[in-house]
């Protein structure tokens, strides 16, 4: 469009400088100037694709077409101005743009004082005297080097100014990409951790429960025709049991389901903390596995609510897999220390060893010790049974979210 215009234009402008005599009798003919259109406007079509060559085809044409006075000035000043231009904006070679621009110039200033040394040793025209120190000739002669440091020095400057905006409009819209392929993938990851985070306390709330219900009603089984009191008590703990589940449950849907309440369930308001281990053990107990709990240190401050909520689910984690696999004549041992910078839980049982496929117990075991901080130590012990250590610091600088 650009060179459809400029060559319409330039016809327009070589028809009325021939009809106007613009050289007088030196004036070439107006198919010579219709030509000499044709050539300015036809490189400008091509100009981003190869600006360094259009620069030079429409520079030697324009000097051409003063040198032997082709009656056309305005469309070849323009296709000057719009070459220059297009090598400082598109050409991608920057040596070669400051190379081509820099000749041409050059090229097109030492033309200028050339002509102006002619000018000057011509008999003096009486419209331009040359008398004095500051004459009409030599006010002239300023004038027109002002224009053409105007006419090329915009020109390399506007170049090379689009030049680093399209670099930098370049560089925006690749970080703009860039940051949207990583919001994806940060939401997908957010997705992931919490698909995490509600397995695990999904199967240590149902796991534990569960698992105790079906000890007990395995007990009330063999007693009911027996001991129908003892059958009735178990009964009872099996209903509590499942009342305790189902609060468990429900607290946790809850917090899921509430748009302005932590959707996280580890971080989420709960009653369960260190205090409650004890009773973890009395159920224990009383589901058939003899637990003992011992209480090392007194704590300097209360460690934060996360790592009560995360000790007691590792406690209740390991306790139910002594219940599963540790035997009928198994006993279990939970102790919790106190030193001044940390806390450590050790939970440990008689018997068998277990499976040695760790599971989805061992690895929300696992990841609530890393999202406390701490370390873990899980597996069987030398003299028999199993154990589960964990420590974690009471001031924690940095929670990691697993």
């Amino acid at each position: 469009m650009l060179a459809l215009v400029l060559f319409l234009g330039g016809m327009l402008s070589a028809v009325l400088s021939s009809i106007s005599g613009l050289y007088g009798d030196e004036q070439g003919s107006l198919a010579v100037a219709l030509v000499y259109v044709a050539i300015l406007a036809v490189p400008i079509a091509f100009r981003r694709r190869w600006p360094s060559v259009t620069a030079v085809i429409v520079s030697v044409a324009y000097f051409l077409a003063v040198t032997f006075r082709i009656p056309e000035l305005y469309a070849g000043n323009i296709a000057m101005f719009i070459a220059l231009y297009t090598v400082g904006a598109w050409e991608q070679n920057r040596r070669r743009a400051t190379i081509v621009r820099i000749a041409i110039i050059v090229g097109m200033f030492a033309w200028l004082f050339v002509v102006m040394f002619q000018d000057a040793t011509q008999p003096v025209d009486p419209a331009f005297s040359r008398a004095g120190a500051f004459s009409p000739f030599v006010a002239y002669q300023l004038l027109m080097i002002g224009v053409n440091a105007l006419f090329f020095g915009g020109a390399y400057y506007f170049g090379d100014r689009s030049y680093q905006q399209m670099r930098e409009r370049a560089a925006l819209e690749e970080r703009t990409t860039e940051l949207e392929a990583e919001r994806e993938v940060t939401a997908a990851q957010a997705v992931a951790l919490d698909r995490v985070r509600i397995a695990r306390e999904l199967h240590d709330v149902v796991a534990h429960h569960v698992s105790l219900m079906g000890v007990q009603a395995g007990v009330a089984r063999s007693l009911l025709d027996r001991d129908s009191a003892a059958a009735r008590e178990t009964l009872t703990g099996i209903e509590s049991s499942a009342r305790t589940s189902l609060n468990e449950l429900r607290h946790l849907l809850e917090t899921l389901r509430s748009p302005g309440s932590d959707s996280d369930p580890d971080t989420a308001p709960t009653t369960h903390g260190l205090t409650s281990i004890h009773a973890l053990c009395d159920e224990a107990t009383a589901a058939g596995l003899p637990t003992t709990f011992t209480v090392v240190g007194e704590p300097d401050r209360d460690p934060p609510p996360l790592v009560q909520v995360n000790l007691y689910r590792i406690a209740q984690e390991a306790l139910t897999n002594a219940r599963r696999h540790a035997g009928p004549d198994a006993t279990a041992d939970v102790r919790l220390r106190f030193d001044p910078d940390a806390v450590e839980l050790e939970v440990s049982n008689t018997g068998r060893r277990g499976s040695s496929t760790p599971g989805l117990g061992q690895l929300g075991m696992r990841e609530r010790a890393a999202v406390s901080g701490g370390t873990i130590e899980i597996g069987p012990r030398a003299r028999g049974g199993f154990l589960v250590r964990v420590r974690v610091p009471i001031t924690i600088a940095e929670v990691t979210r697993v």
